[in-house]
């Protein structure tokens, strides 16, 4: 089975050659996705052997980084895509869990939420909450069954991934994600994973440090991803909004 693994970075020096080393015992194929950095990742990674490599020459976003490798996998005839973070949060010794079980999936997530590990530390309390009322969003409008809806440690059949036509760029694509992966009916599978939060102040370095910001935007992604497919969620009562579900979880 042909399987690569793509890890998208930018800033990661400090981490990317640990990391690399790393995954190089659970993984043949490493596709790192350099999204414009302007430190010293790039050096970093002109000392590394056996990887594949896409640059983008200036900054994209998260999902345009995982767009690439999604149009990587294809083109080069993968069966089987994973992505995880180089910022310390994904251990590649559960690759062969999310192996295991995309026997019997489209596609496999890892859930930070699923249930607890010895290693776990706690998440920022803002990003707690806005990932908690997402994903209740999520399940509620789309039929899903997730717990976790931004864990970007996830394992593709390709066969399934070449149904997306993901086109947000930044770090809302997952939501993009998760609405195609309902309308197509895609068979999800979520699997444990440890909840690791090595630098708890890391930012995004954008107004989404701002959580109310943060939330609207994710929002919005919903409705456009939406609009894209010309579908408005499956939920039968037609009584759900957006606004109906911050009230209640937060009341």
């Amino acid at each position: 089975m042909n399987t690569i693994v793509a890890i998208p970075v930018f800033n990661e020096a400090n981490h990317v050659h640990s990391v690399l080393e790393e995954v190089r015992k659970y993984a043949n194929r490493i596709l790192v996705i350099d999204d414009g950095s302007t430190d010293d990742t790039s050096k970093k990674l002109d000392q590394e052997s056996n990887i594949e490599r896409i640059t983008h020459e200036k900054n994209k976003g998260y999902g345009a980084a995982l767009i690439s490798a999604f149009e990587y996998s294809l083109s080069h005839n993968a069966d089987i895509l994973i992505t995880m973070d180089c910022d310390g949060q994904h251990e590649p010794s559960r690759i062969p869990v999310l192996l295991e079980a995309i026997d019997h999936a489209d596609i496999v997530s890892g859930s930070r939420y699923l249930r607890d590990f010895r290693q776990d530390n706690s998440a920022p309390e803002d990003r707690k909450r806005i990932n908690t009322l997402i994903t209740k969003e999520l399940n509620v409008r789309y039929g899903l069954q997730v717990t976790d809806a931004f864990c970007g440690f996830k394992a593709y059949n390709c066969s399934a991934l070449a149904k997306f036509q993901i086109t947000e760029t930044s770090w809302g694509m997952p939501l993009e994600l998760w609405v195609q992966a309902a309308y197509y009916n895609m068979k999800i599978q979520e699997v444990a994973v440890p909840r690791l939060y090595i630098d708890p102040n890391r930012t995004f370095g954008t107004v989404l440090d701002d959580s109310a910001k943060r939330l609207a935007y994710y929002r919005k992604v919903l409705v456009q991803a939406e609009e894209q497919l010309s579908w408005h969620g499956i939920n039968p009562s037609g009584s759900f909004t957006f606004d109906s579900i911050l009230m209640e979880t937060t009341r």
